[in-house]
């Protein structure tokens, strides 16, 4: 944006650099934009040049060969698809599969896998200090990861690696693009704090605490679902996972040591 206003003494922009700017921010916005909201932005002091612009954007948007204009809303401005194009609008959006949404306990087990791939089951279990079998199951039903072949260690455990569905859900190129794990951990946490600022909303107006539940804390400080608890029986898991639990079934209290079971 800095570029783009190379503001004089006073503060005032010409149309020519304010245009881009007010396009900008009327696509990105998910509610109309008015004029208002506009000036607090770039200034009070640009208002002629920020009705200028939204005059001309409208004016160009309205011209043959555009899929997009700009209508003005509640007293406000929103970029639109033109009527001539929703039934090719209409056909993309039929095609299109619901969002993927994972709790907090998904995405910290995502991002162990995501850091420390190929990894196996134990591992993760081991770095998280809990059952992560149905989280697990979660992620693969999700295509969020695969399998990556097994380690070359005692049981031969499955390592698992995220797939390229995680990359496109990330909007990542490649897994070198992998923001720092302070940055992933910072991240969550804002998205776990987002239904404060509007009573449980997000700017979407979803209920962004469906998305992201909070049941409980984790040893690592983040919640864990109910699907971290142990799985009953007969519910399908991952091989790894089913092995794995089997593995760690606690001890039973005839076992124990009398000191131990009193």
């Amino acid at each position: 944006m800095d570029a783009l206003r190379e503001e004089k003494s006073d503060g005032t922009m010409t149309e020519e650099e304010v245009r881009p700017i007010v396009e900008a921010l009327i696509y990105l916005a998910e509610e109309p934009v008015n004029e208002e909201q506009l000036c607090r932005i770039l200034g009070k002091e640009n208002r002629e040049s920020i009705r200028n612009a939204i005059r001309r954007l409208m004016a160009e948007y309205q011209e043959p060969g555009r899929g997009l204009e700009i209508k003005e809303i509640a007293d406000g401005y929103k970029m639109a698809s033109k009527a001539e194009v929703h039934d090719w609008v209409r056909k993309y959006v039929k095609q299109q599969v619901p969002p993927i949404r994972l709790s907090l306990a998904a995405l910290e087990t995502l991002a162990v896998i995501a850091y420390k791939q190929p990894i196996t089951v134990p591992e993760i279990q081991e770095i998280r200090g809990v059952n992560a079998a149905g989280v697990m199951k979660s992620l693969i039903d999700k295509k969020l990861i695969t399998t990556a072949g097994r380690k070359n260690v005692l049981g031969r455990p499955i390592l698992y690696k995220t797939s390229k569905e995680f990359l496109v859900h990330f909007g990542l190129k490649n897994l070198s693009e992998l923001p720092s794990l302070e940055e992933f951990s910072e991240l969550a946490r804002s998205m776990m704090a987002e239904p404060a600022d509007s009573a449980g909303t997000g700017t979407d107006g979803n209920m962004k605490q469906q998305e992201l539940p909070l049941e409980g804390e984790s040893q690592t400080g983040l919640p864990v679902d109910a699907a971290e608890e142990p799985v009953s029986e007969g519910e399908s898991l991952p091989p790894q996972a089913q092995s794995d639990s089997q593995a760690e079934e606690p001890t039973p209290e005839s076992a124990l040591p009398a000191s131990q079971s009193s």
